[in-house]
């Protein structure tokens, strides 16, 4: 692959991992509710906006709320979810991911956060990744989430750019088939097991540079 227009970043799990805080977010909530919630149910969870969330942990005890209390509940999991990322700093900016950002830059490839996340442009924030990021595209700013493309459709015209020549990042599988329905190049970070729709998967940005990726995307 040539050098492409542009790159769109999931953040939860390809920037930094907040895994854990959503995990023991999502866990105390169904605890509340007298619901059994572990970590193999939470890969579902991956990528998937809070409402549909809810929606998942209530369909594992067959209950239906009304909307009031569904938006408590929400309201109550972000609330500790917060509190958690909150404590967030650059040094919790996952491994070669810094190193990866900085070489882009030097291509003066435009650059972009593709999130579900509402919660977005404070982790960006604690991170100390503004100037780092042309457009944030987040939960806040989309009606329809993953698997849905519109918060990379939406990212790539920010940016300029055409989805057939933007990379996308994701480590979540509902991402990844987001940005292949919107015509992108898709890049799985994590196990190829949960991503292997993506058109490459890698482990991580460890030792990675943007040309040793290109060569990849372009070998495949």
């Amino acid at each position: 692959m040539t050098k492409p227009e542009a790159c769109i970043f999931d953040l939860d799990g390809v920037i930094v991992e907040t895994s854990d805080a959503h995990f023991n977010a999502w866990q105390r909530l169904a605890e509340s509710l007298d619901i059994s919630f572990g970590e193999e149910f939470n890969e579902q969870l991956k990528g998937v906006s809070r409402r549909k969330s809810i929606e998942k942990i209530l369909a594992l005890d067959d209950r239906e709320l009304p909307e009031d209390e569904i938006q408590q509940l929400m309201d109550k999991k972000n609330g500790w979810y917060q509190d958690s990322i909150a404590e967030l700093t650059p040094d919790d900016i996952l491994d070669g991911v810094p190193e990866f950002l900085e070489q882009l830059q030097e291509m003066e490839i435009p650059l972009g956060i593709g999130s579900s996340s509402k919660n977005a442009p404070y982790i960006i924030d604690y991170l100390q990744l503004n100037s780092t990021f042309g457009v944030i595209i987040d939960g806040n700013k989309v009606e329809n989430t993953k698997p849905d493309p519109e918060v990379f459709l939406k990212g790539a015209r920010a940016l300029n750019a055409d989805p057939v020549k933007t990379i996308v990042f994701e480590d979540a599988a509902s991402g990844v088939e987001a940005a292949n329905r919107g015509g992108f190049v898709s890049i799985g970070v994590g196990s190829e097991e949960y991503l292997g729709a993506a058109d490459l998967v890698i482990q991580n940005f460890k030792d990675l540079t943007p040309e040793k990726l290109f060569n990849q995307i372009s070998d495949k």
